[in-house]
């Protein structure tokens, strides 16, 4: 039996990604391990093992002890710190006989990192937001003097390691700037940048030794509990469509290009636009998929399967097309504590009672 451990179990992120393997026509067993236990007893993995989290010491004895006893086939990780954490020991990883299917490590982190990305990105001639990193008060100063829109708005963020909009926040505040970074301990981390519209898209994409395998344009209407958000972003999707556009394409496929000369895996490249309406990178997910995969999947698109078919057979997957292969105009709908439906817009019209 071929075994696939995932990374991450019982999240939302990563159970996106044991339910499409486990829709897979060659039915692999999916183990999965995780270092939140409440989390871990609620995923659909057959077996579920704890892990301390990747940045503690005991992390990676704990790890190999796991790969040793069960040796999966291929390991899987779904966030950027463990993304990152077992990147730099993925050595020690395949020792044990169990695969990894990620780009070279210095491109996970440049990606991990949003300075590195935005330096990459703009030195590829990329249509960015001009951004300023942070170091002192005085960068804070300029930042609200160069950067700021027609309402003295700046966006700020954590440059390190985080999903789910990591500590960001539009203000036009000084003060209170100063004093987020200041609980944040952030100086010397935060990046100032020029606002974006809230219009978001995302292309995520599998690559194989620098081949293009498939890529699918997702946008975003919305964050599940965004307006608990200081910022307004979770990083948790509350409506995903599909959609095709080929100057998001080209622009993806460059993002991509300035990171990496050969790109291997996952890259997910998330964009928003500007007012010129200019769909511009803010970061790549790499090396994990994002948590609505689970859309692709239901809609005929099993991009894990994909994965793990490339990873572990050296499989192709047989598409009419590589980019944009799903119709446009589906629909996402997630909610807390109730099942996603994938729908279209006149499938809510037609349940939907107007009085």
């Amino acid at each position: 039996m071929v075994k696939i451990l995932i990374a991450g179990a019982g999240g939302a992120p990563s159970e996106g990604v044991i339910n499409s393997l486990l829709m897979s026509k060659k039915h692999e067993e999916i183990i999965g391990m995780g270092s939140e236990p409440t989390d871990l007893v609620l995923s659909h993995a057959k077996r579920k093992y704890y892990v301390p989290y990747a940045n503690k010491p005991e992390y990676k004895e704990t790890l190999i002890k796991i790969l040793e006893k069960e040796k999966p086939d291929l390991i899987h990780f779904q966030n950027d710190l463990e993304v990152y954490e077992a990147s730099k020991i993925r050595d020690d990883i395949h020792k044990t006989g169990t695969k990894t299917f990620m780009p070279e490590h210095k491109v996970i982190e440049t990606c991990v990192n949003k300075w590195k990305s935005y330096l990459k990105f703009k030195e590829a001639e990329i249509t960015v937001p001009k951004n300023l990193m942070i170091n002192n008060e005085d960068d804070l100063k300029k930042a609200f003097k160069d950067l700021s829109d027609e309402t003295g708005k700046i966006w700020l963020r954590a440059s390190s390691i985080g999903g789910g909009g990591k500590g960001s926040i539009p203000t036009n505040d000084y003060n209170l700037a100063k004093a987020w970074i200041d609980r944040a301990n952030g100086w010397g981390d935060f990046i100032a940048a020029q606002m974006l519209t809230p219009n978001t898209v995302t292309w995520l994409s599998i690559w194989y030794n620098g081949e293009l395998v498939v890529a699918q344009t997702r946008k975003r209407t919305g964050w599940i509990h965004g307006n608990r958000s200081a910022s307004g972003v979770t990083g948790v999707t509350k409506v995903g469509t599909t959609y095709s556009n080929k100057s998001v394409d080209e622009i993806a496929i460059r993002t991509i290009k300035a990171v990496c000369d050969k790109p291997h895996g996952i890259f997910g490249v998330d964009m928003a636009y500007d007012t010129n309406g200019i769909p511009n990178p803010t970061e790549i997910n790499i090396s994990r998929f994002f948590t609505t995969v689970l859309f692709f999947t239901k809609a005929g698109l099993n991009m894990p399967e994909i994965f793990k078919d490339l990873a572990l057979y050296n499989e192709f997957p047989s598409l009419k097309q590589k980019i944009n292969p799903l119709p446009d105009g589906l629909l996402w709908l997630r909610g807390m504590d109730t099942e996603p439906r994938l729908m279209t817009h006149k499938d809510i019209e037609n349940e939907v009672i107007h009085i």
